[in-house]
């Protein structure tokens, strides 16, 4: 299939700040997970991709078309900003048909699609509330709805899972998950590796505004999966199993705090996870705490650049 969103040589930037530099991406219909650590130029692209912002150099092409200062196509894309900005003493509803108002819906459509957005995000029994008293995941879904409300062929949703419960997240992610299923556009910005493993598999790797990798999640995975993983135990007799790790093959340094923190690093994860109820058990350890304080997008990013 054509792309629906096309970049060539994308760049823009502030005053001296470089904001995103020489981005050539392709977006197909599907979901596309936009990821990198805070900084690196996700947001810059979306406001690009929508129209808000005007290339520095570069163009951005939507549907074919031109997207700066062109309003025809801005009413085919649904965009939720990374942060809010409502007005904060009109009620849920008020806010969102006033916007679709503004879209050019007469006041009897707006009413009914702003019901069915409201019910899609769960909002209708809060609808009467103002918008200064909604918690931070309510107005999360507020945002989301207004982006879905005119029903948009192109998605493009900018850090959508912040502020919701693990129940809320699960509830969007089947939602956008929807909209792929009627051949729609979506790309989703992250810095949370997980939340877009469980969207696609399609995703694009940004760093410091330029395209680091770009693919199939499981390729991107295979390159996460060639540095050592750093894995943290909190154990009774720490030493002992200390000494035993290091016997193990798969395991290439183990490291024991004075504070009795157990730090190693393997090539293979999986094998040490494997592993270790075996070893707990063979030598009556009680474990009290296992964590993988690289298990970021973050640190990945850090492997892949370098640092």
């Amino acid at each position: 299939m054509s792309p629906v969103v096309q970049t060539f040589k994308l760049s823009k930037w502030y005053g001296n700040i470089l904001g995103l530099s020489e981005v050539s991406l392709d977006v197909h219909p599907g979901i596309t997970g936009l990821l990198g650590p805070n900084g690196a130029g996700k947001s810059t692209l979306m406001k690009l991709l929508t129209g808000q912002l005007k290339p520095s150099l570069g163009r951005v092409l939507v549907a074919g078309e031109r997207i700066w200062n062109n309003p025809a196509l801005f009413r085919r894309i649904g965009y939720c900003p990374e942060h809010d900005s409502f007005y904060e003493d009109t009620t849920g509803r008020q806010f969102l048909a006033g916007l679709l108002r503004l879209h050019g819906c007469c006041a009897a459509e707006a009413a009914r699609l702003t019901e069915s957005a409201l019910k899609l995000v769960e909002l209708w029994g809060d609808k009467n509330r103002l918008i200064r008293g909604y918690s931070r995941g309510m107005r999360q879904r507020l945002k989301i709805a207004q982006a879905l409300a005119h029903d948009p062929e192109i998605l493009i949703l900018d850090e959508p899972l912040n502020g919701l419960d693990p129940l809320g997240k699960r509830k969007i992610i089947r939602l956008v998950k929807e909209f792929k299923a009627e051949n729609k556009t979506v790309l989703v910005s992250s810095h949370v590796l997980p939340e877009v493993e469980a969207l696609t598999r399609d995703i694009i790797l940004m760093h410091q505004g330029k395209i680091l990798a770009a693919g199939d999640i499981h390729d991107i995975r295979d390159l996460i999966d060639t540095h050592p993983h750093v894995v943290a135990l909190r154990c009774s007799r720490p030493r002992k199993l200390a000494a035993r790790l290091i016997e193990e093959p798969h395991v290439l340094k183990v490291h024991l705090g004075p504070d009795g923190l157990l730090t190693l690093e393997t090539d293979n994860r999986d094998l040490l996870f494997g592993r270790l109820p075996a070893l707990v058990l063979e030598l009556d350890l009680d474990i009290e705490e296992i964590t993988s304080p690289d298990d970021n997008l973050q640190a990945v990013f850090d492997y892949l650049v370098g640092k």
